[in-house]
């Protein structure tokens, strides 16, 4: 559908109040923020193209979500190939970041804001895409995070989602060396899942899977990219 010009309802900045369980993810992501901006990419070929298969997917007419879009390279990459796109994230200091890169490279059709994946982010269909990168496995709730994408989009529109698959790693990293780094501050709260579990999840909240693909280019890929749509 043609992009709206209306000012979306979500983008504002919004900090997690204390008590909220955001706020403890918000106050993990606050602290790493700025190592995690200048953190190289791993795989960059890998990262490329992904964006190439992403670009494909959107136009100039969509409306375009971002959740946990970090500090926003991705957001920055993509925007030009979109009508609106409002890239949202639960640390504030990531979308101080993000608001930084932006003023230095402006891109008209792109805005920040401070959100949780886990909470409802739009109107009912107010989104063409929503996308979702390095992000599922670092929810509190997968069914409650993949019902409000659903919910934000409108009927024939697509979740595009990059995730690690924890579950898929030597089991050692996420049943002892994860934990232990959670208990020392060093590692966020994380969700453990397959491919096939995430899926699954994406299956139970009414989504269509259209594409599952790897795009790593150095060993054992875990990073996931699944392309789900909304009937309608």
């Amino acid at each position: 559908m043609p992009f709206s010009t209306a000012t979306p309802t979500t983008d504002t900045t919004r900090l997690p109040q204390a008590g909220d369980p955001a706020a403890r993810k918000a106050r993990f992501w606050d602290r790493v923020a700025r190592k995690y901006a200048a953190d190289p990419i791993a795989d960059m070929p890998g990262y490329e193209a992904t964006l190439r298969r992403v670009q494909g997917l959107l136009t100039l007419e969509q409306a375009v979500l971002e959740i946990g879009c970090g500090t926003g390279s991705t957001a920055l990459r993509l925007a030009p190939f979109t009508g609106r796109l409002l890239a949202t994230d639960v640390s504030s200091h990531m979308i101080a970041i993000a608001r930084e890169k932006l003023a230095a490279q402006p891109v008209p059709q792109l805005s920040f804001a401070v959100a949780d994946a886990d909470a409802p982010m739009a109107r009912p269909g107010e989104y063409d895409s929503v996308l979702a990168f390095n992000l599922l496995h670092l929810v509190s709730d997968l069914d409650g995070a993949l019902g409000a994408v659903v919910q934000a989009l409108r009927p024939g529109g697509r979740l595009i989602s990059k995730t690690a698959c924890i579950a898929e790693m030597n089991p050692l990293i996420p049943w002892l060396a994860i934990p232990l780094m959670r208990a020392i501050g060093k590692a966020p709260d994380v969700l453990c899942f397959d491919a096939e579990a995430l899926q699954a999840a994406m299956v139970r909240q009414g989504l269509v899977i259209e594409a599952v693909e790897r795009h790593g280019t150095k060993g054992k890929d875990i990073r996931v990219f699944i392309v789900a749509r909304k009937p309608g």
